[in-house]
């Protein structure tokens, strides 16, 4: 099945925001905990945490347009510090209540019945029950033109984790039940195929664990 650019174009708003969503393929499932200035806690789901690089230790979140109020983007402000928090199969549900459009004076972690917690005297709140948990810094922002979106990048400052790394630092999540998400809402539970030898020119590919 084929579909146009005009096609896309003239499929109805909600339509084709599930269609696109669900084309870059499975994405993260984060929970992105921040703090207001009147000390209100801010948390809220996102499917586009992405890896940007190891040294220095850097991840970058998609902000959709700050011409409607966005409270994680005014706490970024004003403290330039941010939580990411994984979702996993025990909580997908409350996570995703997160993205219910409460005002500014409301905390999602009490609406969706999460648990704020606070680490190292770091500023914005961790998800008590999340697998795994990350203390990021605000580096910088960067505005995108085509779609009036923003990319956050962030330094990983720490890192909170229930189970520990492999012997080369590998962090698996299957164990975690750490979920992902197709499109806009659907929740999905990876399972782990096999590690891959690093690969090499001539060098039949073959799992790590062989």
């Amino acid at each position: 099945m084929y579909f146009s650019r005009t096609q896309i174009k003239a499929m109805d708003q909600r339509y084709r925001a599930n269609f696109i969503n669900s084309l870059s393929g499975y994405k993260s499932a984060n929970l992105i905990g921040t703090r207001s200035q009147d000390g209100i806690e801010n948390l809220a789901i996102f499917s586009s945490v992405i890896h940007l690089g190891s040294h220095p230790p850097l991840l970058g979140f998609i902000l959709r347009p700050t011409s409607a109020i966005r409270n994680t983007w005014d706490n970024l402000n004003r403290t330039g510090v941010f939580s990411v928090n994984h979702v996993n199969e025990s909580i997908y549900q409350q996570a995703h209540h997160t993205s219910a459009r409460y005002n500014g004076e409301v905390s999602e972690f009490e609406k969706s019945g999460l648990t704020p917690v606070y680490k190292n005297d770091f500023e914005a709140p961790f998800v008590a029950e999340a697998p795994v948990q990350i203390a990021c810094k605000m580096k910088n922002h960067y505005f995108i033109e085509e779609n009036k979106c923003r990319l956050i990048v962030g330094e990983i400052l720490g890192v909170y984790s229930e189970t520990s790394p492999e012997e080369d630092g590998f962090l698996g999540l299957a164990q975690q039940k750490t979920v992902c998400i197709n499109g806009l809402d659907a929740y999905a539970l990876p399972h782990l195929l096999t590690r891959l030898a690093y690969a090499k020119p001539d060098v039949p590919t073959k799992s790590i664990y062989e």
